[in-house]
């Protein structure tokens, strides 16, 4: 079993309230659920008005699939958001 996951961090500009970053996390998190069929949560910051951190976690049998999902699944967000991607962590677990 081959686990990846991915770290995403962003800075949010121009939202002033909870309210506000749990609209924007929840359409992230759904685009991404819907397009991959990955879990995804926001795992840190969350009392932070201008930070959101999601974990995204995918499963495979194969490593070569896996590393492909964590990449699209990155360049989608970097391409899709207005948010600014601060930082992305990906890591590959597998026996």
């Amino acid at each position: 079993m081959i686990i990846g996951t991915l770290r995403l961090e962003f800075r949010l500009h121009g939202v002033f309230s909870l309210k506000e970053k749990r609209k924007s996390a929840n359409s992230l998190k759904q685009k991404l659920r819907n397009t991959f069929n990955v879990a995804v949560a926001e795992t840190e910051a969350q009392d932070s008005h201008q930070t959101l951190v999601l974990g995204v976690v995918t499963v495979s049998n194969e490593t070569g699939y896996v590393h492909s999902q964590l990449s699209k699944i990155l360049a989608m967000v970097e391409a899709s958001t207005a948010d600014e991607l601060v930082h992305a962590d990906m890591d590959v677990f597998g026996a």
